[in-house]
């Protein structure tokens, strides 16, 4: 797939990729530390009259940097992405992306045809995330875009991460994650303003998003793919609960013993789910 590379003219300035196509656009929003390739495995899978867009968020990748980060923020910039298009499309979001994808659809049922919420982490990583590995992981993953000065430094930073475990113990995210999934989280985080970890650290990023409320007010259908929280998925049960619900057009599919980068480990599968909604 030949993606061309764009820029918005809205302040913050996003960087996005495209590849237009005559059929339904769908707008692809990557997770926290990633950017718009993290989404590069679905592409060649996805229906080939599929008008794919990819952004990298506000401080992500090579987009501008901003003076905040809460997910309030990026819901604004996806909300004047799609307002500025001015056409229908349908959004699939991965972990932070997935919680813009619920809010643009709350805000914008007029543009947005249908979503996809891979794995949304909400209170995890929100009121939740006080002592968690989670917590732990950004600490690490901030740390390290601080003081790198290299990918490969950033590798061997990421590898030595401590990661508290529900039994009590510890584990270095080497340990949890391949060398090829830490060469590509070091290279999205050389591109990522450190600061986008801050409000999540704090367990503030959620401030002024209120989940019920966005969930009430989606009309449009939603496909939630749920990871195993056991498997280091980040969506806890109690919002997925919430989230199926609340939503009027909700169908949710749980995937036991995999992790939140689903999109990654099962391109298939999901680029499938994807096709489906599409189509």
């Amino acid at each position: 797939m030949n993606l061309i590379e764009r820029r918005t003219t809205t302040l913050p300035a996003l960087r996005f990729l495209e590849a237009p196509r005559a059929g339904s656009t769908l707008l692809l929003v990557h997770g926290v530390c990633r950017r718009a390739e993290d989404f590069d495995m679905l592409w060649e899978k996805l229906l080939p009259q599929t008008n794919v867009v990819a952004i990298d968020q506000r401080g992500h990748g090579d987009s501008e940097r901003a003076s905040r980060y809460l997910v309030t923020d990026y819901v604004t910039d996806a909300i004047r992405f799609l307002q500025n298009r001015a056409e229908p499309a349908f959004i699939m979001g991965h972990s932070l992306g997935a919680m813009v994808a619920a809010a643009v659809a709350a805000e914008l049922p007029e543009l947005v045809r249908g979503i996809v919420l891979e794995d949304p982490p909400f209170h995890t990583m929100g009121r939740n995330i006080h002592g968690s590995a989670w917590q732990a992981q950004f600490v690490g993953m901030r740390d390290a875009a601080l003081m790198a000065r290299s990918v490969e430094q950033l590798i061997d930073m990421l590898a030595e991460v401590r990661l508290p475990q529900p039994d009590g113990g510890v584990k270095r995210m080497g340990d949890i994650r391949d060398r090829p999934n830490l060469l590509w989280s070091a290279q999205c985080l050389a591109k990522l303003d450190p600061q986008v970890l801050t409000s999540i650290i704090e367990g503030s990023w959620l401030e002024g998003y209120d989940i019920p409320d966005v969930f009430r007010a989606i009309r449009c259908p939603a496909l939630l793919l749920q990871a195993d929280p056991r498997a280091g998925g980040a969506m806890a049960h109690t919002d997925a609960r919430l989230c199926e619900d609340a939503i009027a057009k909700c169908r949710i599919i749980r995937f036991p013993k995999a992790g939140h980068l689903l999109h990654r480990q099962q391109p298939a599968v999901i680029a499938g789910l994807v096709n489906e909604l599409v189509s």
